[in-house]
């Protein structure tokens, strides 16, 4: 079977809006994202690809995949940008996909932004008939690799030697999937923490 087209449109729920990139969005994700502790963990390239200002204005759409994934900025209830998702390694015929590139403004680290999410993007996914989503993160953030083993990812290895920091430095990647008979059980555990933030 075949996955469905996967239309990029905007997702909303939980208290979180995810709208399709538009360069109107820089100014709040240089904001959120153009600080030095986002780049901490291993993303955009680890801690020497920091940058802040018109530099990381400059930088984002260069990183981020615009025009070849599904890039979303995230808002909040009050209509602030307050970090980015993407959907991108679309493979209908396999049935899978990627959500990945994914940063929130530290302020927000640890709060249910991640699970309502996560819960649109994986559930746009599974409704348009993919059935296996990847996620993964620099083997050394180890922030990222807990939040999604706590999303319902299963670890699957480390692909070694995957892809250069921007130190010089080569980064192994921890990666990790959800298929479609977990999803229940994935879909669960999310609205559990989103009625209970602290679970």
């Amino acid at each position: 079977m075949t996955a469905r087209d996967l239309p990029y449109v905007a997702l909303e729920g939980h208290g979180v809006r995810l709208e399709p990139f538009e360069p109107a969005h820089l100014a709040g994700l240089t904001a959120a994202l153009g600080r030095p502790e986002v780049f901490a963990g291993g993303w955009g390239g680890g801690p020497a690809a920091a940058r802040t200002g018109d530099a990381f204005a400059e930088w984002l759409p260069t990183y981020l995949r615009i025009g070849r994934a599904h890039v979303y900025v995230v808002t909040d209830a009050a209509h602030t940008v307050i970090g980015t998702s993407t959907i991108l390694d679309l493979n209908p015929g396999a049935e899978s996909a990627h959500i990945g590139y994914t940063a929130y403004a530290p302020e927000h680290w640890g709060s249910s932004v991640n699970p309502a999410c996560k819960l649109l993007l994986l559930g746009h996914l599974v409704e348009h008939g993919y059935g296996r989503i990847k996620l993964q993160a620099d083997v050394l953030n180890e922030r990222s690799r807990a939040g999604i083993v706590k999303l319902g990812g299963q670890f699957e290895g480390i692909a070694r030697r995957d892809q250069p920091r921007a130190d010089g430095s080569w980064r192994d990647t921890a990666i990790y999937s959800i298929v479609i008979d977990e999803w229940p059980a994935v879909r669960e555990g999310l609205l559990r923490r989103l009625r209970s933030p602290s679970a």
